[in-house]
């Protein structure tokens, strides 16, 4: 049997492919606008395993199933034998031999990575300590909708050297734009990702002045789950780092703003800036719809 095409990160495509996928995207958006029945996955089953909870992951994944004809099978730590210990390649080999294609989201990304390895599906990352892939290319997705291309742009990333951070670091690297990351020194991302991208990225302590002249500003929560112990300390450490009037007033005038939800209004974000006009966090959101049927219809199809 061949090995299946996993989607870990955003390095398991290319850049053509990345563009086909946002340009799939939007043809699979206009198709439901205008209720258009396209089902090129029927009777195809995709498991969800879910070590971490979320709305948008499990609602979106479910809903673009059911739309493409197939279903979808969601599967908490109570739900699984993985709850109760048995190894995560056992777990991979069993689940994977009942459906067609897995989503995974999980604490660890070796998780992740053993799970693939077990897997003779598809297994696609939900969510890992490392990575949020399908976010990224939601927020793709919403800003070639928004503004066009994103090559040679500049994106401003603020706050957490977290997940959502390397992904957008990979995407960098993929679409070609310059990406300006404003972090505290103790929060900075993953140093063996930033010097795989070193062209693209440039490093900031001072919120505002990374986001000088940019053209998407995208920032995340301070204490994402799992990290509640840390929310002192974090609060404390990013207390300068919330995007506000003043630092969106150092944009370019037609930048705009993503968030990839939830979000804490008067910590990493105002909520003038969240609610204003360059705010286009609710379609980011439901882009993960469409950016996801376009990832399972290129892993499935």
């Amino acid at each position: 049997m061949s090995q299946p095409r996993h989607f870990l990160s955003l390095l398991d495509i290319n850049a053509q492919e990345f563009r086909d996928l946002i340009n799939r995207a939007v043809e699979l958006k206009n198709m439901r606008r205008s209720n258009t029945i396209y089902e090129p996955l029927k009777n195809k089953v995709l498991g969800m395993v879910f070590e971490k909870s979320s709305t948008r992951t499990r609602v979106s994944f479910e809903a673009g199933m059911v739309q493409f004809g197939g279903s979808a099978i969601f599967l908490s730590p109570r739900d699984t034998q993985l709850g109760r210990g048995e190894p995560v390649e056992d777990s991979a080999r069993v689940l994977s031999r009942m459906v067609d294609i897995i989503m995974v989201r999980t604490y660890a990304h070796e998780t992740l990575e053993l799970f693939a390895e077990h897997s003779v599906v598809p297994v696609i990352n939900g969510l890992s300590d490392l990575f949020h892939p399908c976010q990224l290319l939601a927020d793709m997705v919403t800003y070639f909708e928004h503004r066009g291309d994103i090559k040679g742009k500049t994106v401003t990333w603020i706050g957490d050297g977290n997940n959502m951070c390397h992904s957008y670091i990979n995407a960098a690297q993929l679409l070609d734009f310059k990406l300006h990351i404003a972090t505290p020194p103790e929060y900075r991302p993953k140093q063996h990702l930033l010097q795989a991208t070193t062209a693209q990225i440039e490093m900031f302590e001072e919120p505002r002045e990374a986001a000088r002249g940019t053209d998407l500003v995208v920032t995340d929560v301070w204490t994402s789950m799992g990290q509640e112990d840390e929310n002192l300390r974090r609060r404390e450490a990013f207390k300068n780092f919330q995007v506000n009037q003043q630092l969106m007033g150092n944009t370019n005038p037609e930048a705009i703003f993503m968030h990839c939800l939830p979000a804490h209004r008067g910590e990493e974000v105002s909520a003038d800036i969240i609610e204003g006009p360059q705010s286009v966090v609710w379609d980011e959101a439901e882009n993960r719809l469409h950016a996801q049927k376009a990832l399972l219809e290129l892993l499935l199809t």
